[in-house]
């Protein structure tokens, strides 16, 4: 079962993670994230456990500290972002394309997104051969969202969703 859009975790959070943008990229950053989260479908394969995303990096010119608005970019924004999952089953396209569709549907006209989905342990074989391609971007990354640190609303209030 997915997750509503409104009841995965305060769009504040991830708006200040991004905080260096402009209010219109923030917000459909925040968008983005939110639509990932609520529309991952893990039931789309079969695996020895649940799915579960653990973590959303935003990769490129949008995490840099010193991205600067040029005409280009406030017309049009190219985001891409990495995903972290439990399994490595979960990084299959079937997991993905409702999350893609909607992302499509609600922000295509104004911007490209790239998803690159990672599981766990992809990221601990980078780690231990040392690649730079990976290790660097995640690092210059901005985590918008982390399953150990960013509860849904749900958890934090007691079982009461809020709009």
């Amino acid at each position: 079962m997915t997750t509503p859009l409104n009841d995965v975790y305060a769009r504040d959070i991830v708006m200040a993670r991004v905080g260096h943008l402009v209010r219109r990229k923030q917000r459909e950053i925040e968008r983005v994230t939110r639509i990932l989260r609520a529309f991952f479908d893990p039931g789309q394969v079969q695996a020895p456990e649940p799915g579960q995303i653990k973590r959303i990096i935003l990769i490129g010119p949008y995490a840099r500290r010193n991205w600067y608005e040029d005409r280009r970019t406030i017309d049009f924004s190219d985001y891409e972002f990495w995903i972290v999952v439990n399994h490595p089953l979960f990084t299959d396209e079937r997991c993905w394309q409702r999350a893609r569709d909607v992302i499509g549907r609600e922000l295509g006209d104004r911007c490209a997104v790239d998803l690159e989905i990672f599981a766990k342990s992809d990221i601990r074989v980078a780690k231990a051969e040392r690649d730079t391609f990976i290790l660097d971007r995640i690092e210059a990354g901005i985590t918008l969202y982390r399953a150990s640190r960013d509860a849904p609303l749900g958890a934090r209030d007691g079982g009461r969703a809020q709009p």
